[in-house]
């Protein structure tokens, strides 16, 4: 920092006017030179690669300075850089191009020479107001930019026709291949030396370079606006299938709803003759009780008295048996009656009762009972059951009867 002293200018150091870089390793240094020159530089025990312009740290030191909107100047130590990733030459060009106010000058120096064309392809790329210089030193940086302060023009080289026309071309190639790589700038002619020039096949591999990126470039937007386009349509097809499926849904679940609406109602119904029946039940077991009493007190012969006797136990029997298989009939078994009946309409309803109560684990002295036949009958019924089910040989009645309880 000779220099600096030697021209008697103020430096501002803060300890917090740096950015820690963790994953690349290096720590990025800000300090404030004359009130108006940003002196940036990195520390690193390791070679760096660029890749992450910390713009934030920029605008703090700035802010803190009093000069954010006020034009300064750069001066940047890239001793130590071998490499500058893609991302970062976006970033710096979009802060070379866009930063506001304007920057004044921007100077590079200890360039070591794997970036030293990307440094010179931001020289070339760069608004012709913007002036970016590139040096071997810091104390060559401080005296181009303290000229420059001062309203001295920039020095031209001091260089022959010959080496002129090599600069110029250099540089011009260098910003065409920028605006290519860096901007996306396919679109639009190049000015182009003259073919007798050794370098216009350079020239002209670039521009047929930009010509083939922009058809694909074409082809990409047409392939992505096809892609979106097929998108759209899949969607509006799933869309339409949904709402479809939806209506669908909506209709079998009404359909359902009417269904158990019926259901509830023949439900209530049954309720009604069940109550009915068991009434009428109750009292003929009244009745039959009644009866056996009188029996008893008559004083008739002892074989025709137990004839009698048995008969009417019998009957009470029956009675009580057709009482608790009529009470027993719920909600479920209704549903059970009504799906039998939907896949097997053959069944009478006599069959239909006979089918709940072998579901019910009633055996065939109580159904024959219940139904009013003989237990001879009953095989019958079973037998002609066993046909109308479409069951095989050694298929059961019940079986099958409680697999379709649970499946429906």
């Amino acid at each position: 920092m000779a220099v600096v002293k030697a021209l008697g200018l103020n430096i501002i150091e803060k300890p917090h006017w740096k950015s820690k870089h963790e994953v690349a390793g290096f720590i990025l240094w800000i300090r404030l030179i004359d009130g108006d020159i940003i002196h940036a530089w990195v520390e690193s025990s390791e070679d760096v690669v660029l890749d992450f312009l910390d713009s934030g740290l920029l605008r703090s030191v700035l802010s803190e300075s009093g000069i954010l909107e006020k034009p300064f100047h750069l001066i940047w130590n890239l001793e130590r850089i071998v490499d500058v990733s893609y991302s970062y030459k976006k970033e710096i060009t979009d802060f070379l191009f866009n930063w506001k106010p304007a920057l004044g000058m921007v100077c590079f120096y200890n360039i070591p020479p794997p970036v030293r064309i990307v440094t010179e392809s931001f020289a070339a790329i760069v608004p012709e107001e913007l002036h970016v210089i590139l040096t071997e030193t810091f104390e060559e940086a401080m005296q181009r930019v303290m000229a420059f302060k001062a309203g001295e023009v920039p020095l031209e080289v001091d260089e022959n026709e010959e080496e002129r026309e090599k600069r110029v071309v250099n540089a011009r190639f260098l910003e065409a291949v920028a605006r290519i790589s860096w901007l996306d700038m396919l679109e639009g002619e190049r000015t182009m030396p003259s073919v007798d020039k050794h370098y216009y096949a350079f020239f002209k591999a670039v521009d047929s370079m930009r010509q083939d990126l922009a058809e694909k470039e074409k082809e990409k937007e047409i392939e992505l606006k096809q892609r979106t386009n097929d998108f759209k349509y899949r969607i509006t097809q799933m869309t339409i299938k949904m709402n479809a499926q939806a209506e669908l849904t909506k209709k079998s679940s009404t359909d359902f709803e009417k269904e158990i609406a019926a259901l509830r109602t023949r439900i209530a119904t049954q309720d009604m003759e069940l109550t009915r029946v068991s009434t009428a039940i109750a009292e003929k077991t009244s009745s039959l009780r009644n009866l056996l009493d009188q029996i008893h007190a008559l004083e008739i012969d002892t074989s025709v008295k137990r004839q009698m006797t048995d008969s009417c136990l019998s009957l009470i029997e029956t009675e009580t048996i057709e009482k608790r298989l009529n009470i027993e009939l719920t909600e479920s078994d209704s549903v059970f009656l009504s799906k039998l009946q939907k896949k097997h309409p053959n069944l009478n309803q006599r069959e239909l009762r006979i089918s709940l109560l072998v579901k019910l684990n009633y055996d065939t002295k109580e159904i024959a009972r219940s139904v009013g036949i003989s237990t001879r009958g009953m095989e019958s019924i079973r037998y002609r059951m066993h046909k109308k089910l479409n069951l095989g040989k050694h298929q059961s009645i019940k079986t099958y009867l409680s697999d379709f309880a649970v499946a429906y």
